[in-house]
Protein backbone atom coordinates (compact mmCIF):
# COMPACT_ATOMS: atom_id res chain seq x y z
CA UNK A 1 0.00 0.00 0.00
CA UNK A 2 1.12 3.33 -0.72
CA UNK A 3 1.67 5.81 2.87
CA UNK A 4 0.59 8.73 0.89
CA UNK A 5 -3.00 6.94 0.50
CA UNK A 6 -3.20 6.50 4.01
CA UNK A 7 -2.02 9.79 5.16
CA UNK A 8 -5.13 11.17 2.88
CA UNK A 9 -7.61 8.80 3.62
CA UNK A 10 -6.49 9.91 7.57
CA UNK A 11 -6.35 13.78 6.94
CA UNK A 12 -10.00 13.35 5.02
CA UNK A 13 -11.60 11.56 8.17
CA UNK A 14 -9.78 14.31 10.28
CA UNK A 15 -10.90 16.99 7.78
CA UNK A 16 -14.93 15.50 7.68
CA UNK A 17 -14.61 15.05 11.69
CA UNK A 18 -13.88 18.33 12.72
CA UNK A 19 -16.54 20.05 10.15
CA UNK A 20 -19.28 17.40 11.71
CA UNK A 21 -18.24 18.57 15.06
CA UNK A 22 -18.20 22.14 14.15
CA UNK A 23 -21.17 21.90 12.19
CA UNK A 24 -22.94 20.16 15.15
CA UNK A 25 -21.46 22.86 17.47
CA UNK A 26 -23.22 25.45 15.49
CA UNK A 27 -26.24 23.54 15.36
CA UNK A 28 -26.25 23.62 19.29
CA UNK A 29 -25.50 27.07 19.58
CA UNK A 30 -28.23 28.19 17.39
CA UNK A 31 -30.67 26.04 19.27
CA UNK A 32 -29.59 27.55 22.88
CA UNK A 33 -29.91 30.52 20.98
CA UNK A 34 -33.27 30.49 20.16
CA UNK A 35 -34.16 28.73 23.09
CA UNK A 36 -32.91 31.75 24.92
CA UNK A 37 -34.44 34.30 22.53
CA UNK A 38 -37.80 32.23 23.30
CA UNK A 39 -37.71 32.66 26.56
CA UNK A 40 -36.80 36.29 26.92
CA UNK A 41 -39.83 37.35 25.00
CA UNK A 42 -41.78 34.75 27.19
CA UNK A 43 -41.16 36.82 30.14
CA UNK A 44 -41.32 40.18 28.13
CA UNK A 45 -45.23 38.40 27.40
CA UNK A 46 -45.78 37.98 31.57
CA UNK A 47 -44.64 41.55 32.12
CA UNK A 48 -47.06 42.45 29.41
CA UNK A 49 -49.92 41.03 30.56
CA UNK A 50 -49.17 41.57 34.37
CA UNK A 51 -49.17 45.67 33.20
CA UNK A 52 -52.30 44.78 31.20
CA UNK A 53 -53.74 43.43 34.22
CA UNK A 54 -52.98 46.16 36.70
CA UNK A 55 -54.30 48.96 34.33
CA UNK A 56 -57.61 46.88 34.02
CA UNK A 57 -57.62 46.93 38.05
CA UNK A 58 -57.03 50.64 38.50
CA UNK A 59 -59.56 51.08 35.39
CA UNK A 60 -61.92 49.06 37.39
CA UNK A 61 -61.22 50.93 40.13
CA UNK A 62 -60.93 54.69 38.74
CA UNK A 63 -64.50 53.40 36.85
CA UNK A 64 -66.04 52.31 40.68
CA UNK A 65 -64.79 55.96 41.92
CA UNK A 66 -66.28 57.78 39.32
CA UNK A 67 -69.96 55.88 39.43
CA UNK A 68 -69.84 56.25 43.60
CA UNK A 69 -69.41 60.16 42.88
CA UNK A 70 -72.22 59.99 39.83
CA UNK A 71 -74.87 58.64 42.56
CA UNK A 72 -77.56 61.21 43.82
CA UNK A 73 -76.85 61.41 46.88
CA UNK A 74 -73.16 62.24 46.58
CA UNK A 75 -74.08 65.09 44.51
CA UNK A 76 -76.74 66.24 46.62
CA UNK A 77 -73.83 66.07 48.98
CA UNK A 78 -71.54 68.07 47.13
CA UNK A 79 -74.21 71.00 45.74
CA UNK A 80 -74.60 71.27 49.66
CA UNK A 81 -70.54 71.40 50.85
CA UNK A 82 -70.11 73.54 47.63
CA UNK A 83 -72.69 76.09 47.78
CA UNK A 84 -73.71 75.41 44.19
CA UNK A 85 -77.53 76.30 44.33
CA UNK A 86 -78.26 73.75 42.27
CA UNK A 87 -81.89 72.26 42.20
CA UNK A 88 -82.77 69.02 40.88
CA UNK A 89 -84.72 68.61 37.57
CA UNK A 90 -88.44 68.85 38.14
CA UNK A 91 -91.09 67.64 35.40
CA UNK A 92 -91.51 70.43 33.42
CA UNK A 93 -88.04 70.86 32.89
CA UNK A 94 -87.67 67.43 31.82
CA UNK A 95 -89.61 67.18 28.37
CA UNK A 96 -90.43 63.24 27.35
CA UNK A 97 -91.00 62.81 23.32
CA UNK A 98 -92.80 59.65 21.97
CA UNK A 99 -91.53 60.10 18.63
CA UNK A 100 -88.38 60.03 16.11
CA UNK A 101 -86.37 63.36 17.93
CA UNK A 102 -85.01 63.47 14.58
CA UNK A 103 -87.13 65.28 12.16
CA UNK A 104 -87.84 68.07 15.34
CA UNK A 105 -84.57 68.00 15.36
CA UNK A 106 -83.50 69.03 11.93
CA UNK A 107 -86.68 71.53 12.18
CA UNK A 108 -85.55 73.51 15.07
CA UNK A 109 -82.12 73.67 13.70
CA UNK A 110 -83.32 74.84 10.15
CA UNK A 111 -85.92 77.41 11.64
CA UNK A 112 -89.05 75.64 10.13
CA UNK A 113 -88.26 75.81 6.60
CA UNK A 114 -88.54 72.17 5.75
CA UNK A 115 -91.93 71.97 6.70
CA UNK A 116 -93.48 67.70 7.15
CA UNK A 117 -96.14 69.79 4.37
CA UNK A 118 -93.43 70.46 1.58
CA UNK A 119 -93.67 68.21 -1.36
CA UNK A 120 -90.02 66.65 -2.45
CA UNK A 121 -89.95 67.69 -6.51
CA UNK A 122 -89.30 64.93 -8.83
CA UNK A 123 -87.77 65.40 -11.85
CA UNK A 124 -88.41 63.19 -14.80
CA UNK A 125 -86.04 62.91 -18.08
CA UNK A 126 -87.43 62.40 -21.12
CA UNK A 127 -87.66 58.81 -22.68
CA UNK A 128 -87.59 57.10 -18.69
Amino acid sequence: MNPNRNHAFVNQLLVYTLVMICFTGGVGLGTVWLRHQISLAANRSKMIKARIADVERHLAETKASVETEKGPDKLKQRNVEWRLGLVAPREPQVNRVSQDPVPLLAAKQDGGLADASLKPVLFHLPGN
